[in-house]
Order: C-alpha cells, then structure tokens, then sequence
C-alpha cells in the first residue's frame, strides 16, 4: 500500500518538542511531513499528535503474528513497538527472529526487533534453541536489530559472568543499548548491574527498587500488561524523574489488546493529574532517542507517522496513520490481514494419568504461590493429601497439581503443586509458558490435567480448557506461541476459555497469562521448568517435599 502523494490535517497541533499546543495545520506528501503551518483560523477541535510507541513488548504473547498485532494495536493509536522476539526465538532460534521481521514488514507498521539476549533463559530447562555469542553478532550486526533484548541472567551479570559479559560487549561493539531484566534487584547489586552498561528495566514492583535503578543511571519502563501490573506502584515516578521513564506492556493477550494498549496507561496518568505533554514525552520521544527509532516526532521532514485524538483527556484515538497511510479510523483497523507460514517444533506425545502420579516423600509440600497481577511467586508450605499412594490436588485449600511437558522431545513431565489458582474443577493448559514454552497445566484432578495438556499437544501447540469432560482448545501453529487468523476473532475465542477458566473457580485476573509465568525460572522464588521444581533464590533446583 502506497501512501497518498499529499493532503493535509488541520487541528490542534500537540509539539512535544518546544511543549507547546497551538492551531494549525500539517502538510503531508508521500509519507512525509512538508511543513506544519500555524493557523488561528483552524476551526477542527481535534489534537494532532505523534502515535505511541510500546517500549518492551513481546508480539508473541499477544498469540498473534506481527501482521495481526498491527491489525488491532493501530486502533489504539500505536504506531510502533520495540520488540524482543525472545519466545519464538527459544523456540527456533534466529530463522524465528526472522519470521517475525518479515512478516511484519508486511503491513504498515513500526516492528523494531531486538536480539534476544537469553536463549534459552537458564540452563535448567530445555529450549527448543539457542542463541550464542556467534549468533548475537550475527543478529547485532543487522541494522533492523535495534538492540540487545532482556538481560535475564541478573545474577550472572552482577557476578561479571564471562558469557553474560560478552554479550553486553557485542552491544557496545555496535552501539547498541542492552535493556535490563532484573526484578527485585537494589542497593549495591542494583549498581552492578547497571554498571555493566545495561540501560532500562521494566521488572521493578516497588518504589525503592526503581529509585535505586535510577541512581544508578538506568531508565524505568513502567509496565502494565496482561499479568504483571506496575503501573500504580511506579506511576509516581513521574514527578521528579519523567525524564527516564518509559512505558511498556510487556505481555498483552489477544482480548485485553481489543480493548486498548498503551493508551489506556496516557490516560490513566492524565487522570492522576500528570501533565499530558510529559506523559506523551515519555510515550513517544523517549524510546525514539533511547533506542535510535525512525518514528515521527510531527515535525517538518519525519514521518508522518500521527494520530487524531478528540482531546488529551479522553484521548479517544480517532485516526492512526504510519508513513502517511491511514491505518485506523473511528476504532476499525484498515490494515488487511496477510498469509504467512507455520513454522514449529513440537515433538511432545500423549502422556497417561500414571505419569504425574507422586509418591508422597516427605511431610510437607514445597508450594509455589502466584499473585494475581505479578510475574514473581512465593514459596509455601501445605500437608499434602494422598489418596492411593497418590499426591493430588487439594481444592478445599487451593493446593492445586502444576505440570510441565518438555514439548521438544520425549520425556516424563515434572510435577508441583501451586497455590492461588482457585479452580474448584478442570485444569487448564499452554505451550505458551515463558521462556522455554514447554507445555505447562495447573488442575483440580489428574484426569483433566492429563486431558488439557493432551489437547494442547494435539494441536501441536496452544491452549486449551478441561473441565466436566468436556476439552476445548485454541490453536497456536506458528511455534505453539501464535496465530496467523483474523486477530479480532483470536481474542473473541481467547475470551471464551478465558471465561470458562474463571467459571472453574479461579479470581485471577488473567489465569492463562498467569500460567505462563509459573515456568519462568528467571523470576523469583519458586517455579516449575520440565526438569524439576527451581528455586530462584538459590538458582538451583530443589525438591518438592520437605519434612
């Protein structure tokens, strides 16, 4: 789709670069800002403004294809996103990181990829592959990878590890920023690591945490996504530090995606009072100077890469437009869906009930514990009830069986138990289960554990709900993390088990996106990989009993 040869747009013009707002109108020819023109005499009581840009955000959790992304992030008013293909890349490695490249550039919109930093995420789990020292400069080398993705291994960045270090050396040796992971972190170890060179961190869940990363000279990219919720533990910040915050979604499901993006964090932090000058500053001309975007800042010779909002109260976006092309009007995409490939490894088998049955070996059980709107969990400790020689799940005290599947080839499942699930009934699966994404279920019972987790490898890939005997899945064939169909009506069936999971008891907000995590070994305390129960204090695997 080519952009029109020339038109204009008259409003209220928003420059976030002088700080000013003033009448008048933008000229526009092939895809280009000519000149901006102030006018008293401009009637339309619109604002014209540069289009949003989400800071981190992995395209893969929102189980759509880039191209569809696109389709239903432009509605919002986003033009871009700095991306860290990090799920599909552990899944195929760099030919994943080049799907996502080309198909996104299939459609009108802004994908800055990163190189994903590490694949796989630790070494206690199994990836479907891995990106070396060889591979980063391979991918750093590029000029659309635009920088180095998550530094997950805090522990070994603080600890001057020498892989960790000679990944962050290929960044600086194409002056390219490292973007930081590291939750929790402060004090001295906050410095460490920020001494390293690592720039941003989009982990902090408190106040102290953050400011300790910004005495340090890193930048906060506050993030409010699916699962993980910081905004409001963080949004103070913008009273003396606006200048080094970010915003971000990290992880935004299909259905949460149709209702809004980065747009919903502008007005929430309008709503608080902030000034909407600043807080699109941090939105928009933030991330471009920090990771060195081609994205329009509405000014003479950019892009004309814009957004019409009714006012900067409301900010109800009423047209998108990237590179000069409307991409979105009155809340309907113009972008057209593209066909694209399935490229996959998934090579997990049927498992039976006997093979998550657990001989009780101790007095307690070691339980991890999820909170509802974080990525980290707690450790519990809860008498485990046996029936036939068999731990199994307690639903009178939300003590519920955890189960991960090695999806890349055949081998027996790790079992643990989670509380906070809340299911009363069923069980509930994914092979979307950050980083690995082997297939991860939590249950009420064995039998329907093993009857979501075999629906899931059925599909090769994908979610799925168990429950009263009935299976219900949604398939994922782009690397069991994505799919390329109509995006509106991926999020309508996301929707449906979405709410079925939360008919079967549970009151977590996002119980799929919640799953997901429970693997995600570099985020404290306790988690499952398919190797065994890991304990992200120690960084090491411990075992699911103790007496």
């Amino acid at each position: 789709m080519q952009p029109k040869n020339s038109f204009l747009l008259s409003g209220n013009i928003v420059d976030l670069l002088t700080e000013t707002v003033f009448k008048g109108t933008v000229h526009i020819n092939g895809g280009f800002i000519t000149s901006i023109v102030k006018d008293e005499s401009v009637t339309e009581s619109h604002y014209i403004l540069p289009g949003l840009i989400d800071s981190h955000i992995h395209i893969e959790s929102s189980m759509l294809v880039p191209s569809e992304f696109a389709r239903l992030a432009v509605v919002h008013g986003t033009v871009a996103t700095v991306s860290d293909p990090h799920e599909i890349a552990n899944v195929l490695g760099i030919p994943g990181v080049e799907f996502m490249i080309e198909n996104g550039k299939k459609v009108p919109f802004k994908f800055y990829f990163g190189a994903s930093a590490c694949v796989p995420a630790t070494p206690f789990e199994t990836a479907g592959s891995a990106l070396g020292i060889q591979e980063l400069d391979n991918l750093l080398s590029r000029d659309e990878i635009k920088y180095l993705s998550e530094m997950m291994n805090f522990p070994g960045v603080i600890r001057h590890d020498d892989f960790e270090m000679q990944k962050l050396a290929i960044a600086r040796k194409y002056g390219k920023p490292a973007d930081g992971h590291a939750p929790g972190v402060k004090g001295e170890e906050a410095r460490k690591y920020a001494e390293t060179g690592i720039t941003t961190d989009h982990e902090c869940y408190t106040m102290e945490e953050a400011l300790d990363k910004l005495k340090y000279g890193m930048k906060i990219q506050i993030r409010e996504g699916s699962a993980a919720k910081n905004f409001e533990a963080l949004i103070s910040l913008m009273k003396g530090h606006a200048d080094k915050l970010l915003f971000c979604s990290d992880d935004k499901h299909p259905d949460d995606l149709v209702e809004g993006h980065i747009n919903q964090m502008v007005v929430r932090a309008i709503n608080k009072g902030f000034d909407p000058i600043t807080v699109l500053k941090n939105v928009i001309l933030n991330p471009i100077t920090h990771y060195g975007l081609d994205v329009g800042r509405l000014q003479p010779g950019d892009p004309a890469d814009m957004i019409v909002v009714d006012d900067l109260k409301n900010f109800a976006v009423l047209q998108t437009y990237i590179n000069g092309i409307k991409v979105a009007e009155n809340g309907k995409t113009l972008i057209q869906s593209v066909k694209t490939g399935h490229p996959n490894v998934f090579h997990a088998k049927p498992i039976t009930i006997d093979q998550i049955h657990v001989v009780p070996q101790g007095k307690k059980l070691k339980v991890m514990v999820a909170y509802d709107g974080e990525l980290i969990t707690g450790i519990d400790y809860a008498i485990p009830k046996i029936v036939n020689g068999n731990v199994v799940s307690d639903t009178e005290n939300d003590i519920l069986k955890i189960v991960v599947l090695n999806r890349y080839h055949k081998a027996e499942p790790a079992v643990g138990f989670i509380h906070n699930f809340g299911f009363k009934t069923g069980a509930i699966a994914s092979s979307v289960a950050h980083d690995s994404h082997n297939v991860v279920a939590v249950g009420t019972d064995d039998e329907h554990i093993v009857k979501a987790i075999n629906k899931v490898v059925s599909q090769k890939g994908g979610i799925s709900v168990a429950n009263s005997g009935d299976v219900k899945g949604l398939p994922l064939p782009v690397a069991g993390l994505m799919s390329d169909r109509d995006g509106y009506q991926i999020a309508r069936q996301y929707h449906l088990l979405d709410k079925e999971a939360h008919r079967m008891g549970s009151k977590l907000r996002a119980p799929f996106m919640t799953l997901s995590f429970m693997a995600l070994l570099v985020i404290p305390e306790l988690k499952l990989s398919d190797k065994g129960l890991f304990d992200g204090n120690t960084f090491s695997f411990t075992p699911v009993f103790k007496n």
